[in-house]
């Protein structure tokens, strides 16, 4: 396959996404409004390229709400971008892309994160692949589902609209990106699931340009309708301090994974990019509790013992 991609494409749907993203967060929300911080790296910095940085932060719904739109290019891919793409190990990239994680303040809404991003690496001149190998360009993203306290309903709609987004290429993609996302996000040292999942890919490509980047924009379009009716079944469920230390005591899973696991953080981090936006996805208040176990037959424990092990939700 020797097909090759525009950028411009990408990065105009990815600004459009961010932006509808932004509108229906703060229909939902009611109060609070998105700060926009738009940035551009300083000549001499490892990175160049620009930005667009969106948070809500104190909402009515969301504690804190980041979406962020970037689109950088460096002379050295990082490894946690090459590993995968040895033939274009050192070599120059571009990578446009939005990232979100919403930490929403009623412990009975659940976190969500999505992500979809375009790479572009040029292999080495004589290299196995030659100038357009198979490494050169590859599309990745998904959305995953993080709830405190459990609700079939929820799940069952979330992986529904997954499966929704994936089902115009063919009955084999949701099966295979929702296996994947259960396997990736997944906290080795604890041995336990981050969330009920969702789907994840990365390194795709195997469509061609054109029907990739129709894939990536359905799992993008479908992120509205898969998350929206969650928070609005779920935004006034009344709630107290128990809940909401359990709520802290689980976003502590999440901070250990984005700093410990996840590849767009890790790249972030290794290329020399904006540390504000690659750290916005960290919950505003968490804690951690020595050995601390919940209260056998507890909503807290449903949670471990009823979504937390990979499922077929849709079964």
């Amino acid at each position: 396959m020797q097909d090759t991609i525009a950028i411009e494409p990408v990065r105009e749907y990815l600004l459009d996404l961010q932006r509808r993203i932004v509108e229906e967060l703060e229909r939902l929300d009611g109060g609070g409004r998105f700060a926009r911080s738009e940035w551009k790296k300083a000549p001499g910095e490892p990175l160049r390229g620009d930005g667009l940085t969106c948070i809500l932060e104190g909402g009515t719904v969301f504690e804190r709400a980041g979406i962020g739109f970037s689109h950088v290019s460096g002379d050295r891919l990082p490894p946690s971008a090459s590993a995968a793409h040895p033939e274009v190990a050192g070599c120059g990239f571009d990578a446009a892309g939005v990232s979100m994680v919403l930490h929403p303040r009623n412990p009975y809404v659940p976190t969500v994160h999505m992500n979809v991003r375009l790479f572009r690496a040029q292999p080495r001149p004589g290299g196995a692949t030659g100038a357009q190998g198979p490494g050169s360009w590859w599309f990745g993203g998904g959305m995953d589902l993080t709830p405190y306290y459990g609700f079939e309903e929820d799940a069952r709609h979330f992986h529904a609209c997954c499966r929704d987004a994936l089902a115009p290429f063919g009955p084999e993609y949701h099966p295979r990106f929702k296996r994947w996302c259960d396997e990736y996000f997944f906290l080795k040292h604890r041995g336990e699931a981050r969330g009920v999942g969702g789907i994840f890919f990365d390194d795709f490509r195997e469509l061609g340009a054109e029907r990739s980047f129709a894939l990536l924009r359905s799992v993008g379009d479908h992120f509205i309708p898969a998350y929206s009716p969650i928070v609005e079944r779920r935004k006034d469920h009344p709630y107290g301090e128990r809940q909401r230390e359990f709520q802290a005591l689980r976003r502590g899973r999440y901070v250990e994974f984005n700093l410990v696991y996840d590849r767009g953080t890790l790249f972030g981090l290794q290329s020399g990019g904006r540390a504000e936006s690659i750290l916005m996805s960290m919950p505003p208040q968490v804690q951690w509790r020595y050995e601390w176990a919940p209260e056998p037959g507890s909503e807290e424990a449903r949670l471990y013992t009823d979504f937390l092990p990979a499922r077929d939700w849709l079964a």
